[in-house]
């Protein structure tokens, strides 16, 4: 089995409500992530899934010390990363990098393509000298598979697709171990989603890159994924191979995700066992007793509002944290 090169253990981040203006006072914290723990492997792709508000973004800021956690470690090849000041965190900052959402607001419009690649040789100059830092900017719009000579043009006059490659060549620059895909193909059209899928495949095998890979597709994570994690309300609450989720979901949550994926297969229509979640979402500034998701839950009983139920292997060989995990084939 593959060393783990990035270890999260009961991983929080908390972001306090305040109210009043002259004197702020706080009423309440919204549970953005609370208590996440995962190891990724060294070249392994981990996805994370769950609906919009599940805290996905939040732990990718936290990883990235864009966000202090409130409480928990994450340890980076045996060190702990929210411990680390000065040269260690600025070694840490070359090994850890981000791609982000928005191809559009990610890239600075004053910038020139061959400014937004290089500036990270800026950051850290010992890197790539500066002599040589142009021919290692074309180096790496050539490896996204961009047009070497347009390293002077400006983020404007590229697609979408390719400023997303932009973004993907500013984070390979430093030459990374770890990058953190913050849901990177979300705002492209499909036949564009599919190249950037294949190239950061592509880029893995290349240079043995280990990503953790955010999404709300499902079947996008798929693509790309060797294992899964599911979130929900800023638990993870299954964790498996990608088969494990996919072919033998035991999390309620788990299994009605999987049943609103679209299936290319018109014969289908009317087959497929759709499970059809009732009332909202709760607030993660109030998250329900016991169980997150026991208010939306056909299998809620009464020590689902008492006891929180543990991520550990039930059935299915994969940890989940339902009181009455079994296994639902779902199409």
């Amino acid at each position: 089995m593959a060393e783990a090169i990035l270890e999260v253990r009961d991983l929080v981040k908390h972001f306090p409500v305040t109210r009043g203006v002259l004197f702020k006072s706080t009423v309440g914290q919204v549970r953005a992530v609370d208590g996440v723990s995962f190891d990724l492997l060294k070249g392994e792709t981990l996805g994370v899934v769950g609906e919009s508000g599940c805290g996905k973004s939040t732990l990718a800021q936290v990883l990235m010390r864009l966000e202090p956690p409130t409480s928990g470690a994450a340890l980076f090849e045996g060190e702990d990363m929210f411990k680390m000041r000065g040269p260690a965190l600025r070694r840490l900052r070359r090994n850890i990098q981000i791609v982000l959402q928005d191809p559009y607001t990610s890239l600075n419009p004053r910038m020139t393509v061959g400014d937004i690649i290089g500036e990270p040789f800026e950051i850290h100059p010992e890197v790539a000298p500066k002599g040589s830092r142009a021919q290692k900017v074309r180096e790496l719009l050539d490896v996204v598979g961009l047009n070497p000579e347009h390293i002077n043009r400006y983020p404007h006059q590229f697609s979408g697709g390719q400023r997303q490659r932009i973004g993907i060549a500013r984070a390979l620059a430093l030459r990374p171990k770890v990058i953190v895909c913050d849901e990177p193909v979300s705002a492209l059209d499909v036949s564009i989603q599919a190249q950037v899928m294949n190239l950061l495949g592509d880029l893995q095998t290349e240079f043995g890159l280990s990503y953790v890979f955010i999404a709300h597709d499902l079947s996008v994570v798929r693509h790309l994924s060797d294992r899964v994690a599911v979130m929900y309300l800023g638990k993870m609450v299954e964790i498996g191979t990608e088969e494990q989720i996919y072919e033998h979901p035991t999390h309620p949550y788990t299994q009605a995700l999987l049943s609103a994926v679209p299936v290319p297969d018109p014969t289908m229509r009317g087959r497929r066992d759709v499970i059809r979640l009732t009332g909202d979402v709760p607030s993660p500034l109030n998250p329900p007793s016991g169980c997150r998701f026991r208010t939306r839950c056909w299998k809620a009983q009464d020590i689902c509002a008492t006891e929180v139920p543990a991520l550990e292997v039930r059935v299915a060989d994969h940890p989940s944290a339902c009181h009455f995990a079994e296994e639902r084939a779902v199409v």
